[in-house]
């Protein structure tokens, strides 16, 4: 089985994830040498079907939404089941895009180690843990993850949300390092491998669009106990109240060139067939893609 990078989303990020998908192969001279594969929240029932059931995040009682921007986030500790545990594969978010050859990092020595990622020191104070946005994966020291059984796991109470995202469930000798030029948090710059675009609020392909997201959770707060279920039409209640949710629009990236850089990738793939109109026109539609994009692709083809 070749190497593979896996792109995972739901429908909300479908352009960012076929746009990412493109970056791989485009940016590297090895490109016969690696598969790329979508996959997608709605693909997979074991998930999907949780619409509504409660499970934990930072021991708070959370419903699960399909429609959350970020719903597709459990399927990256799919990839070592559907290789089979064997090879090695990469796990990415849609809004990763590569700059550098993606060949380099499948091909690098791991030191033994089962994950690479990038460390991270959250700013609110939380102890460091990982950024599993982005992970090298040897499948064959990943057996004891059987996707089902930990989402199964998530809902029936017994695995936290959060601490399974940020990789501290697993040892700590079984992860190693991952430069942050591969997983460069919106920053484009010579050494930048993979640009990860983490500013939810600032996509450069949803510029003007309404937010469609809800806030985090702000740090500090008391946890609500493992009882109280926070209804998701009463944060929806309240974010419209305090003008965080619908009231609000994608803002410009700070970084022009990251709009310049992920809208010549998305003409590419216009030109190529990777993406039609009517695709593109569907997901303007839905409000998944800023009503300019086709503008803001003409005037970069006009230099």
């Amino acid at each position: 089985m070749k190497p593979t990078v896996f792109i995972h989303t739901n429908h909300k990020q479908m352009v960012g994830a076929r746009v990412s998908a493109y970056s791989m192969v485009r940016n590297s001279w090895n490109r016969d040498k690696f598969a790329v594969e979508i996959i997608a929240l709605s693909d997979f029932p074991a998930l999907h079907r949780r619409q509504g059931q409660i499970y934990p995040r930072e021991g708070r009682r959370t419903t699960w939404d399909n429609e959350d921007l970020q719903s597709f986030t459990p399927l990256r500790f799919l990839p070592p089941q559907l290789m089979n545990y064997q090879g090695r594969a990469i796990v990415t978010d849609p809004d990763v895009f590569a700059v550098g050859d993606i060949h380099d990092l499948l091909t690098r020595d791991m030191g033994g180690k089962a994950i690479l990622a990038r460390k991270i020191a959250p700013k609110d104070g939380r102890p460091p843990c990982y950024a599993s946005s982005v992970m090298l994966l040897d499948c064959a020291k990943l057996r004891h993850w059987r996707w089902e059984q930990q989402i199964d796991e998530m809902f029936a109470g017994a695995r936290d949300y959060r601490p399974w995202m940020s990789l501290l469930l697993e040892p700590d000798d079984a992860i190693g390092p991952l430069e942050e030029a591969w997983n460069s948090f919106d920053a484009l710059g010579p050494e930048t491998k993979l640009l990860h675009n983490t500013g939810r609020a600032s996509q450069p392909w949803k510029t003007g669009l309404p937010i469609d997201f809800m806030p985090k959770i702000v740090a500090g707060r008391q946890p609500r106990k493992w009882g109280i279920i926070p209804r998701p039409w009463i944060s929806r209640i309240r974010a419209a109240l305090s003008g965080s949710a619908s009231t609000r629009i994608y803002r410009p990236h700070p970084d022009p060139n990251q709009e310049r850089f992920f809208f010549s990738l998305l003409r590419e793939c216009l030109e190529q067939g990777i993406v039609t109109e009517e695709i593109l026109c569907a997901e303007i539609g839905k409000r998944h893609l800023r009503p300019d994009a086709f503008t803001v692709m003409d005037r970069l083809a006009t230099g």
